[in-house]
């Protein structure tokens, strides 16, 4: 069994609670939180994660302005990059998914599911253990 480690970024703590609690429900899954950009680009350098989830309106440094900082650092460039937001049309998306992200997931989402949802995005649609 691989345990699969996951860096989450949002700048609210709620939203952090309950992505820790969710993502703990799969034995498997081991979760590192940021509260803003510039923590989880020394996190994802530092911790190596699978794969990111990484909240797209941020103070200071949002979701697409950490995601080309991480794409620069030879370290953190192919770790996959899920963006989590309330703005989830269609053209938002392929916005996103243009600037090198994995995937996107829309917020609220079922806590129930994430798990299964992030790995999705992961290189060989998720399978890990």
């Amino acid at each position: 069994m691989t345990s699969l480690h996951v860096l989450h970024v949002d700048d609210e703590p709620d939203i952090r609670s309950i992505v820790q609690i969710s993502l703990g429900l799969d034995p498997d899954c081991s979760v590192t939180s940021c509260g803003s950009g510039e923590e989880a680009i020394a996190a994802a350098a530092a911790c190596q994660p699978d794969i990111i989830l990484l909240d797209v309106m941020m103070p200071v440094m949002d979701g697409p302005a950490t995601l080309a900082e991480l794409k620069k650092n030879p370290s953190t460039a192919n770790i996959p990059v899920v963006f989590m937001t309330a703005r989830a049309q269609s053209r938002e998306i392929a916005h996103l998914r243009s600037l090198g992200a994995a995937g996107v997931i829309a917020k609220p989402f079922d806590p129930m599911t994430l798990a299964q949802s992030m790995q999705q995005f992961l290189p060989g649609g998720g399978a890990h253990g």
